[in-house]
Parts: C-alpha cells; structure tokens; sequence
C-alpha cells in the first residue's frame, strides 16, 4: 500500500510539475512569441546569438523549444547552421540556469505568486497583463510541484525499495545515464526531469553519483526531444537537432565516463548535494559553448547524414500549385477536405506574402514587391479556383452541415483574398512612398509598427490551425486577439500624436504613413481572424451584438 501511495503522490507531483513549466512557456509565448524571429536573427556573431539563446531558454522555460524555435529558421533561410548551433548551445546554458532559480527554496512565496498571479489572470483583460498573470501562476506551481515531490520521497525513503534501486543505479552507472535520457524524452522537458532529481537527491533518497549520471543522461534525453519532434521538416531544419544530439550526446557520454572511471572531484566538498548536481549541470553547458568556434565542422557531416532530395530543390514551389482535385464531382467528403486543403493554401501564400512586408519599410526593394503582387495575383486565381469547384461539387448530395461548412470556406477563402489586396494596393503603395520620398520613421514608431506586424503573424498562423482544427478554444483565443490588436493600434496612435506635440521631427515627417500602417494591419488581422466566427456561433459563444440593451 506505501508504494501504491508513493506512485500516485510522485505521479501526480511530477504531472503537475510538467503542466506547470507548460503553463509558464505558453504564457510567454503568448505574451512576446510574436518577436521571438526578429530577435534571433538580429544578430550574427556566435557570442550574441549564444547570449540571445540564452534568454529564449529562461524564457521558453526549454531548450527544447529553442531548438525547435531555431530550426525552423534554419529551415527557412533566415539563419546559417553555425548561427543555429550558437543559440542552440546558448539554449542549452539558459536552461541550467532557469533550474538554479526554480530549484531557489522559495515555497513560502507561492502563496502571494497564486494571489497575484490569479488576480492579473483572471480580473484583467490586456493582454499582457492576463499572460503576466499565467506566467506568475506557472512559476508558483513548480514551487508548489517541488514541495509535493519532497513530501512524496520522504514516507520511501527508509524502505528497502528505494536503497536497493539506487545501490544498483550506482554500481551501473551506464544504466543510470540511460534512465535519465528516458525519463527527459518521456517528460519532453529536461527542466523537469532534473528539478525532480534534484529534489530527490536533496532529501538523500538517491545517491549524488546516480544524480550525477541520470543528469547526464537528462542532457542528452533533452537533445533527443527536437530530433524527435522536427521530423517532419525539411532537412535543412533537421539538421540542427541533430548535430545538437551529436555534441551533447558525445560531451555527455565523455563526462559520464571521466567521472565514473576516474577519481576526478568535480564538486567541491561541502556544498549541498542538490545544489551540486545543479552547479555540475551549468559546468557541463558552459563546457559545452566551447564548441562553438568548431561548429562549421559539424555542418559537412550532418549535411551527409542528411542530404537535400535533388528533385525538392528544382520543383515548382508547391504553394504555387493548386492542390483541388476531380473528387468534388461524385464525393462530397473528399471535395470537403480539398477545399479545406485549398484554403490552406491561400492562407500560406499569404504569410508568404505579409512577412517581407516590414522589410521594405526599412529597405525598399523593388523586385521583392513584384514577387509580392506576383503572390497576389496567385491569391486571386486561387479564389477563383474556389468558386469554380464549389458550384460544381454534388450539393444534391449532401447535407445541410456539408452546405454549411462549404459556404464558411468560401467565405473565408473571400476574407483571404481580401487581406491579400490590402497587402498589394495599401501596404505596398506606402512602402513606395516611404522610400520615394524619403521618409524616415522614428525608432520607437517603426518598433511599434513592427510590434503589431508581428502580433499579425502570429495570428494568421493561430488562424491557420483553427481553419484546420474548428478548436473552439482557440477559436476564442484568436477573436481575443481581435481586442488586443485595437488595443496595439490604438496605444500606437497616442503615443505618435504624444511623441508630435513633443517636436519629434521623423514622427512629424512620416505621421500619415505610420498612422495608415498601424491601421491597415488591424484591418488585415480583422480578415484572417475571421475564421473564428462559424465556430464560435455554432457553440453559441458569440453574441450577437455588443449594444447595450
């Protein structure tokens, strides 16, 4: 019955633990994911991205995620594979030091990080200030996690259960590394995984040198996690998890093997044997940043392992390339789905289309605004493709929900196209101008431009994932998003209109194309989010009016 109860109580602490860490990422996510891109690829030197993966681990709470953050980058171009590796190194160092502060005794402060966190997430509708409050209520419950893994090893910890287990984790040292990679890959969070070793080995229910050697093997599990999850991407993304996996798993398997084999003191006597495993976990990471002035030799090996299929790299972009089919003629739930599939479409070449957008404020380049109409004008055929197979699809045969869904992707696939000509006939005209005429915006206004821009991004892709879930959470979530980006519009406005009757120059100068800016992209950003709308009214979780009645 003890380890029934002991199961159940380590169980349920490490779940809360794993939700936890969750909860704090996808608060910070929500609250500043929409720059994340625009920060990483700022930078050039390997030193600075390091630092800049550092901060992205802590913020992240994962480096994991950061690993999956910077290969779609690579993926797309926007950084090189040495440039990749340096933040992913620099991830790896973040979150060692995001487990020092999470592992700080610091449980008599979760009370006030509940009443707080709670109030900020559930009395305030800003969306800053309600992730704020999810982030604080995250950080609470790991404090809250730790405690419960504590109280759950103590009851065990004299049985004859736990002493055996760790008598043989230590006299095979190289089973003990095998677990703590499992445990880190089962979890998808090597934060987690070491915090509960740590606590564990605090409370000297497991040996420091099993602690060590389950750490090691954590080091190497997280490494595992984005080759894992990135296999679905295009080999240029897949090929920085992997050399990510290659020199931890090398670095940990060396330093499993000097300090198991060798009499090497790597602690110094004294210190708690928790807070070593912790200060031995940051002395691995740092050791490991010293690869990266070697890191170009790692891209010839990986780029072997996994090479560039010839016919990807000289097809047609497939984008470009309607994906209908004949189907709709005599199988109403296949014409569905490839009318879904095409809608898809729209939406992608659409972000094709947004994202070089703030780019030619800052530097006018003509020929990427023809590829940009090019887009749009593949948009508007697209449209037209739309049409064309939804009259001829068998409305005789199917039902009313089918009617139903086919005119809500109509519609949608009409918003779509709309969006694109706000792009072309608004954005683009204004970009000209900007650069025709020599117009200079000042640095705050183009940052808060850029601000809602990316705030924009990220909506079309949560647009993307509802058009192909129909989630009614986060259908909500993305008509919140709606508020949140008149609320961005509007702060922006004020704040230029402050910064002209202050006498700022540039403001002066470029105050029609800023204001018109900030407004067309809240007009944009009304059109992607419109998706939502089908979904919420058939839940019943749309009002009808916001007229006060």
């Amino acid at each position: 019955m003890i380890i029934v109860s002991f199961l159940l109580e380590l169980f349920g602490a490490t779940m809360l633990l794993l939700f936890a860490v969750r909860m704090v990422r996808t608060g910070i996510e929500r609250a500043f994911g929409a720059g994340f891109q625009r920060q990483v690829t700022a930078r050039k030197h390997p030193i600075g991205l390091a630092i800049v993966g550092v901060f992205l681990a802590i913020l992240l709470q994962s480096s994991a995620a950061v690993t999956l953050l910077v290969s779609g980058f690579a993926g797309s171009g926007a950084l090189a594979f040495t440039q990749s590796m340096a933040v992913v190194l620099g991830g790896d160092l973040g979150s060692a030091f995001l487990i020092q502060i999470l592992s700080l005794k610091l449980s008599w402060l979760a009370p006030a990080l509940l009443t707080v966190g709670g109030i900020l997430f559930l009395k305030t509708e800003q969306k800053r200030l309600k992730q704020a409050g999810r982030i604080i209520l995250g950080i609470a419950l790991i404090l809250i996690s730790l405690g419960f893994l504590r109280d759950a090893i103590e009851p065990i910890r004299e049985s004859a259960l736990l002493p055996a287990i760790s008598g043989y984790l230590e006299r095979d040292f190289l089973t003990a590394f095998i677990v703590g990679a499992g445990l880190a890959f089962i979890m998808h969070s090597s934060v987690a995984t070491i915090l509960m070793v740590v606590a564990i080995v605090s409370v000297g229910a497991l040996p420091f040198s099993v602690g060590v050697s389950i750490l090691l093997g954590a080091n190497m599990g997280s490494a595992l996690i984005p080759v894992w999850l990135s296999r679905g991407m295009d080999p240029l993304a897949q090929r920085v998890p992997l050399a990510n996996l290659i020199v931890r798993g090398l670095a940990g398997v060396m330093a499993l093997m000097v300090i198991n084999l060798t009499s090497l003191t790597v602690i110094p006597t004294g210190w708690n044997d928790g807070q070593s495993l912790i200060l031995l976990h940051i002395g691995f990471n740092c050791m490991l940043l010293l690869f990266l002035p070697f890191l170009s030799t790692l891209e010839r090996p990986v780029s072997v392992m996994l090479p560039i299929p010839k016919d990807i790299s000289i097809s047609v972009p497939t984008q470009n390339q309607t994906v209908l089919n004949d189907v709709g003629e005599t199988n109403p739930t296949l014409a569905l789905a490839s009318l879904r599939h095409e809608v898809l479409r729209m939406a992608g070449l659409l972000r094709d289309m947004l994202t070089p957008v703030m780019g030619l404020y800052k530097s006018f380049d003509g020929a990427l605004l023809s590829h940009i109409q090019s887009q749009d004008l593949v948009v508007n055929e697209a449209l037209d493709m739309v049409r064309k197979y939804a009259s001829n699809m068998p409305h005789d045969d199917m039902s009313k929900d089918q009617l139903k869904e086919m005119r809500e992707l109509m519609d949608y696939a009409i918003a779509l196209e709309a969006a694109g000509d706000i792009i072309v006939k608004r954005l683009l005209p204004l970009a000209r101008e900007k650069s025709h005429k020599g117009i200079k915006l000042s640095k705050v206004g183009f940052a808060e431009l850029l601000a809602i821009n990316d705030q924009v991004e990220v909506n079309l892709k949560t647009a993307t994932n509802v058009l192909i879930s129909s989630d009614v959470m986060a259908a909500r979530l993305l008509l919140e998003e709606k508020a949140e980006m008149a609320r961005m519009e509007r702060s922006s406005r004020k704040k230029h209109l402050r910064r002209l009757s202050d006498g700022d120059a540039d403001s002066a100068s470029s105050s029609d194309i800023h204001l018109e800016t900030a407004y067309t992209l809240k007009e944009f950003n009304s059109w992607i989010i419109s998706v939502a709308h089908p979904i919420l009214v058939r839940e019943g979780q749309l009002l009808t009016t916001r007229l006060v009645e």
